[in-house]
């Protein structure tokens, strides 16, 4: 790990987006959702940060978060049990009716005097649904080159026909940029264009006092997203700076976009890009995966502790998969301790944790609409 200060704390989202993908949030958030086989989705963000010398990292949690903490634990495995700065999830306060936040600006406002009582002197923040190797001291040292009020992290891809498709205005906001010359000119909230855009990562650099100031006065007039509230209607008058990511993404809109992800990692390519620096998650001390004599598995990604008798082909298995002699598996994720018994046979399935696929069932979905089982559901 990088033990070099990087002058900056991070800030990580959560609850953002979960209502994205409702059958995977019922009992934890977007941070907590298993991803490549072994880890969650917030391991990404939080090792790129810990990668970069980021060692004060918050995490501002809303609901469902029970997943979150037992993955996290203390933050040894991302180096983060220190006397200062190190882990810190904050829990929402106690109310009748909790409900996730509506946006950035109401988040921070209840940490506004954790960041006064903080040295850093920037503030990273970035949400979790984006699975990605960044470079976040390449940004900061940008952000300080260019003399930036904020500076803004997109890549340059398409909008998700999800999004561009979606009527309800409750799924959470999207951002595309205008960017001129590293500036960024405009920004257009859940725009419908088609083709490759300037799209937001939702990964932000701000001063820490900066930060603190906007927030205070957005708050008090009732204001709750950062983006649309604060920076959009001040492009005039702040210096708004773009910072291109050329990584790997993978990102997470919708169930189908869950299991085309986590599919594209069949690929050694999109391992590697994903996996270019270390990614740390928590330590399960599984054995290896076993394959038993007559066992036939075909480009797959297993994590440890699986166990294949039958014939596993294009899938994704995570820890302690167990599939049975005769068993067929084809184009499938499944999750920790799923349980495909024998002769049975299923094809576009994402299970999750827990799951029993009973004996000489047959379950199959389409590469459209690939089916979901519910943790701990017996089929």
């Amino acid at each position: 790990m990088v033990n070099s200060n990087a002058n900056a704390l991070g800030i990580l989202f959560p609850n953002s987006y979960d209502s994205l993908v409702p059958d995977l949030v019922g009992e934890r958030l977007m941070a907590s959702i298993p991803f490549a086989g072994r880890y969650r989705m917030v391991d990404f963000m939080l090792s790129s940060m810990v990668n970069c010398g980021i060692d004060n990292v918050s995490l501002i949690v809303r609901k469902n978060y029970h997943s979150l903490m037992d993955h996290l634990g203390s933050g040894r495995e991302w180096d983060l049990t220190r006397k200062n700065g190190g882990l810190n999830i904050v829990p929402p306060f106690a109310d009748k009716s909790v409900k996730v936040y509506n946006g950035r600006v109401e988040a921070l406002s209840n940490i506004l005097d954790f960041l006064r009582s903080q040295k850093e002197q920037y503030v990273v923040m970035s949400d979790t649904n984006i699975a990605a190797n960044f470079d976040f001291k390449a940004m900061i040292n940008e952000h300080i080159a260019s003399g930036a009020d904020v500076t803004i992290a997109y890549a340059k891809e398409e909008i998700p026909a999800s999004a561009r498709q979606t009527i309800s205005t409750n799924r959470g906001l999207y951002y595309t940029l205008k960017v001129e010359d590293g500036t960024v000119t405009d920004i257009y909230i859940n725009p419908k264009d088609e083709g490759i855009q300037d799209f937001s990562l939702n990964i932000y650099v701000v001063g820490r006092e900066f930060l603190i100031e906007q927030i205070h006065n957005a708050f008090v007039r009732g204001y709750s997203y950062f983006e649309r509230d604060i920076v959009a209607p001040q492009l005039d008058t702040l210096k708004v700076h773009g910072f291109l990511f050329q990584g790997y993404i993978a990102r997470i809109s919708d169930m189908k976009s869950y299991f085309d992800e986590n599919m594209k990692l069949l690929d050694d390519a999109n391992v590697d890009a994903l996996f270019s620096s270390p990614v740390y998650t928590k330590i399960r001390d599984d054995n290896p995966t076993r394959y038993i004599e007559g066992a036939v598995v075909k480009n797959i990604m297993a994590a440890d502790g699986c166990v294949i008798e039958g014939e596993v082909e294009n899938s994704v298995l995570f820890r302690g998969v167990k599939i049975a002699k005769g068993a067929k598996v084809k184009n499938c994720v499944l999750m920790q301790d799923t349980v495909v018994g024998e002769g049975a046979c299923v094809e576009y399935l994402i299970t999750d944790k827990n799951v029993t696929i009973s004996a000489d069932k047959e379950v199959k979905g389409t590469d459209t609409f690939p089916v979901y089982v519910a943790k701990y559901q017996v089929v």
